[in-house]
């Protein structure tokens, strides 16, 4: 049994007695300055198109307006589930304006940021999300604007750079404010990674509003490790460790409190009862916790889809700024009284 040709353009213009131009116009939407078919003759059209299920060629529409409608996006790593809901952000919001998204793992290493940049330059991807972006080193940023390349930052910033964030200072604010109410005034600081504008933000948020209380977080309350619970762990033992610990830490990261949080029981205390703990991004699993853990709320779905509203004024020609979601404070049982 023969396989039956593919429709195309031309096929359904033959099939309405109508000029290919006409249906392209109806089923690819016009370009500026054609004229609209009337509104009988482009549901004819449609209907057709609907009978022999017409699927556009996007290889050929790409060849027509230089574009792929695919964007690339690099993350540090995907198992984090920030980051995952950062994605899911960005690939709903990339579905509704027809572009498809394609995720890549960095490590957070600068060397496999530059292999996959390249990899997705080279499927000729119409532009860039970012979210491993490092304070420390802005080579990388310098080089893609240089060559023209259209990208914006999601969930990282770096000043002078497009970037959709939460406004991670203000966070950091949010977390003090809290534990000033409570009375704590021996605090420590999980400050996350020193190159990240995560952990460069969020403490400093926290630092500035205990030092407007007259209270100085000192630099050995204030632990860089890594974002997870292995790394919270880490640094809340170290800071535990110490003849005065604190009666709080601030996490910067949910999953650093977690790991916190086991740093907390094996030193013979309890979470809430002795030593109150703050987390960053408030994931689902932070309520479900034996003690369910006070976050501030970072709105990560809503990073992914305001980077690509960014990205979307950067193909447009535009020049984009900041977009910064708003953090909340949920308060849970972590957090009691000093």
């Amino acid at each position: 049994m023969a396989k039956s040709k593919q429709a195309t353009l031309q096929s359904i213009a033959d099939d309405l007695g109508l000029h290919v131009s006409t249906v392209a116009r109806v089923l690819n939407g016009m370009r500026q300055g054609e004229r609209a078919a009337s509104g009988a003759t482009a549901e004819r059209i449609r209907k057709r198109a609907a009978e022999v299920n017409y699927r556009p060629n996007p290889h050929a529409a790409s060849l027509r307006t230089r574009r792929t409608n695919l964007i690339g996006v690099l993350v540090p790593r995907l198992s984090d589930v920030v980051l995952a809901t950062v994605y899911e952000g960005i690939e709903s919001a990339a579905s509704a304006r027809g572009l498809t998204a394609f995720v890549a793992n960095t490590q957070d290493e600068p060397a496999d940021q530059r292999k996959r940049i390249e990899m997705m330059l080279d499927r000729r991807v119409d532009g860039l999300i970012l979210g491993d972006a490092r304070a420390d080193d802005h080579t990388v940023l310098e080089e893609l604007r240089r060559r023209e390349v259209p990208f914006v930052l999601v969930n990282r910033s770096v000043a002078g750079y497009p970037a959709a964030t939460c406004d991670n200072y203000l966070g950091g604010r949010l977390a003090a404010e809290h534990l000033l109410e409570l009375g704590h005034r021996d605090v420590g600081v999980i400050a996350g990674l020193a190159h990240a504008s995560t952990g460069i933000d969020r403490p400093a948020g926290f630092v500035d509003r205990y030092r407007e209380a007259g209270i100085e977080v000192p630099s050995y309350n204030i632990v860089f490790s890594g974002l997870d619970s292995h790394g919270g762990h880490y640094a809340a033992d170290r800071l535990l460790a110490g003849s005065t610990p604190p009666t709080a830490l601030f996490a910067v990261n949910d999953f650093a409190a977690i790991g916190a949080a086991g740093a907390i029981r094996n030193h013979g205390l309890r979470v809430g009862e002795d030593v109150s703990l703050i987390g960053f991004n408030n994931i689902a699993l932070t309520a479900e916790l034996h003690v369910p853990l006070t976050s501030i709320e970072s709105h990560a779905f809503d990073m992914g889809r305001d980077a690509v509203q960014l990205l979307t004024e950067a193909l447009a020609g535009q020049d984009p700024d900041q977009l910064r979601t708003t953090p909340v404070l949920v308060a849970r049982e972590s957090t009691r009284a000093a």
